[in-house]
């Protein structure tokens, strides 16, 4: 149960933070600043400069007036030395993340080990020799000669905004492939979780990252985004957010190279032949971690209706065990939502959904931003609860007939990011694989799953069918030349 207002944590929390930009390397204090607050009691943590647009242009012209001259293995000794610092400080990482963001300790932990392989990936990445040779003489009209290409650097900057649900790990995923690139970046992270990103920041430039290839802005979006969307030496616009600001830096980021990553309506598929203990350890994991704040959480829970009441009861269960409140506490499975307007719109949404015939099996208990592990089902997909993105832990559950009203109801979402399958039946799973509109199918695995370096990414309203993780950011984050040469 959550306990919010029944201690002071200032002894746990420890001194308030005044932290500075970091405009290619230096620390900056604009003389503005906002206040970041523990979601669990809304405390103040550390005060935060808010950036203005001549911050914006500074950073942006530091960054394209330096030109990297890393070689490959120079970046990756850099990038391995930064995945020894963070596991180094891996504990006082986490503790920094739970306080901005209001994660419990399990998955902030979880969050800087995954930072961890990031670096990992980058730095083999950085140390691949990437391009390709074809011979001339393939056709009747050949010449001898060979064409080879080479993947260079993109000539201005990129801008990346990251959000609030993962401080660290949305963050590394943008910086670690540009310096495995030798790119230059200006980063603004959400202004609700900004601390991890500075804290890379610094590390990165304790592994001997020049300060000019990366600047991290804090600030108000309302103020300095445009700018960072619309700056001629921008040359690429990295985002990972939500649908509505993503199609409106698709509309303002004209002519720039663009790679969306946006949300997620993700389904978990429960077939009739389906281990119900399994399946109901996926649908509680993928909803509950990260108190459901995750792109690929398990938002719609899609349960043949031949196994629907032995695995609501199986998923009501778990959902009991799931242990909720402080987020410093250690033996804590979930802490709060980023703050109270998020709890408060998915108590709504629920009793929304209750008043339309849904049937609360357990949950729906907010005390500011802590909100309780929510089980629901009945569900049909009207309500706005499975309609739009909740992005929350909550577990709805509908049934279906057979495949064909599986993959009819799962399509009928703007969404398609990923997807979790849960069967033994190969014909079935390709039919999935197949029919389902989404980027990735996860056969007995939460929709989430995945490896840093593999590619991830969605359509429809999820993206634009670009890849991010490690391997094809650096792609996304590269120029192709060719040349060819008498052979």
């Amino acid at each position: 149960m959550s306990a919010v207002g029944n201690r002071n944590v200032r002894r746990s929390v420890g001194e308030l933070r005044r932290e500075g930009l970091r405009i290619a390397g230096e620390t900056v204090h604009t003389g503005r600043t906002f206040d970041v607050r523990y979601p669990y009691t809304g405390e103040v943590i550390a005060t935060v400069p808010k950036a203005g647009i001549d911050d914006v242009r500074r950073a942006i012209r530091q960054a394209r007036d330096y030109k990297p001259r890393l070689t490959r293995h120079e970046r990756f000794r850099i990038l391995i030395r930064a995945g020894e610092l963070v596991a180094q400080r891996k504990d006082a990482i986490a503790r920094q993340i739970t306080l901005e963001s209001g994660l419990c300790l399990k998955d902030s932990l979880y969050e800087v080990g995954r930072a961890s392989d990031v670096l990992l990936f980058a730095a083999q990445a950085a140390l691949v020799d990437d391009g390709q040779s074809f011979s001339c003489d393939l056709t009747h009209h050949g010449k001898q000669r060979r064409v080879h290409t080479t993947r260079e650097p993109l000539l201005g900057v990129i801008s990346a905004i990251t959000p609030f649900n993962h401080p660290l790990n949305q963050v590394i995923h943008k910086v670690a492939p540009a310096v495995a690139t030798n790119n230059r970046m200006v980063l603004k992270p959400s202004e609700k979780t900004p601390l991890a990103a500075l804290t890379l920041a610094d590390i990165l430039y304790e592994a001997g990252l020049p300060p000019p290839m990366l600047s991290v802005l804090t600030g108000d979006p309302a103020e300095i985004a445009d700018e960072l969307l619309t700056h001629p030496d921008v040359d690429l616009v990295s985002f990972t957010g939500g649908v509505a600001i993503g199609k409106h830096i698709a509309a303002r980021a004209i002519y720039k190279r663009q790679v969306l990553e946006l949300g997620g309506n993700d389904p978990l598929i429960v077939m009739d032949d389906a281990d119900v203990n399994k399946a109901a350890e996926l649908a509680a994991s993928g909803s509950y971690k990260n108190s459901g704040q995750r792109c690929t959480a398990v938002k719609r829970i899609f349960v043949h209706e031949r196994l629907a009441s032995d695995f609501t009861d199986a998923l009501l269960a778990r959902t009991r065990d799931w242990l909720y409140g402080d987020p410093l506490d250690p033996t804590v499975d979930m802490g709060t939502v980023i703050d109270e307007r998020a709890a408060m719109l998915f108590e709504a949404r629920v009793n929304d959904a209750i008043a339309q015939g849904a049937r609360l099996l357990h949950g729906n208990r907010r005390d500011g931003a802590s909100y309780s592990p929510t089980l629901i089902d009945r569900v049909h997909g009207e309500m706005e609860v499975v309609k739009q993105e909740t992005f929350g832990p909550v577990s709805p559950v509908l049934t279906f007939r057979d495949v064909d009203d599986a993959i009819r109801q799962v399509n009928a979402t703007a969404y398609g990011l990923s997807s979790g399958v849960c069967t033994n039946r190969l014909d079935d799973i390709m039919r999935f694989v197949r029919e389902l509109q989404v980027g990735s199918v996860n056969v007995w695995e939460v929709p989430g799953y995945r490896l840093e370096v593999t590619p991830f990414g969605g359509i429809k309203d999820s993206g634009l069918g670009y890849k991010e993780g490690v391997q094809e950011a650096c792609k996304s984050f590269t120029n192709v030349k060719t040349y060819s040469l008498p052979w």
